[in-house]
């Protein structure tokens, strides 16, 4: 019996390793996925909103985790609209010499990505889309670092 049941964890672990294991994104779809988290990153830190714009979907869900007493898993909530707006006021400009970022793909499944965007300020999860061959970020969950 024993044996049995190890022998059903083993084959769960492997059947679980093998749907979660993808196929390396090719060269080129890796550098738009990152052209794209650039565009977001760098566009907010120079104040450039034709980078920010061409980085995002219309329909832009940019959320982070918020605590307020009248609301259970509270989220606060940011249009492209929004996002578009704070950058053409410049609320990150920063000189390019300050820039402290990092981009990292963690996935890429044909048509989608996920990426994680950290700058001095904030922990960006990217999660983005290719719409007729170009790449667009269609939900953010952020966080504001610790100071």
């Amino acid at each position: 019996m024993a044996i049995r049941a190890m022998h059903g964890w083993m084959l769960a672990g492997l059947m679980l390793c093998g749907t979660a294991s993808a196929a390396m994104p090719d060269a080129a779809t890796l550098k738009a996925v990152e052209a794209t988290a650039h565009d977001y990153m760098d566009g907010q830190l120079e104040g450039d909103v034709a980078r920010v714009t061409r980085a995002l979907h219309p329909d832009l869900a940019k959320r982070n985790l918020v605590s307020k007493p009248d609301e259970t898993l509270g989220l606060g909530r940011m249009t492209s609209d929004e996002l578009i707006r704070y950058t053409r006021e410049g609320a990150l400009k920063t000189p390019r010499e300050q820039w402290q970022r990092t981009i990292s793909v963690l996935a890429v499944d044909e048509d989608i990505a996920t990426v994680r965007v950290e700058s001095p300020w904030f922990i960006d999860h990217l999660q983005m889309g290719r719409f007729e061959g170009r790449w667009v970020i269609v939900n953010a969950l952020w966080h504001r670092k610790a100071r």
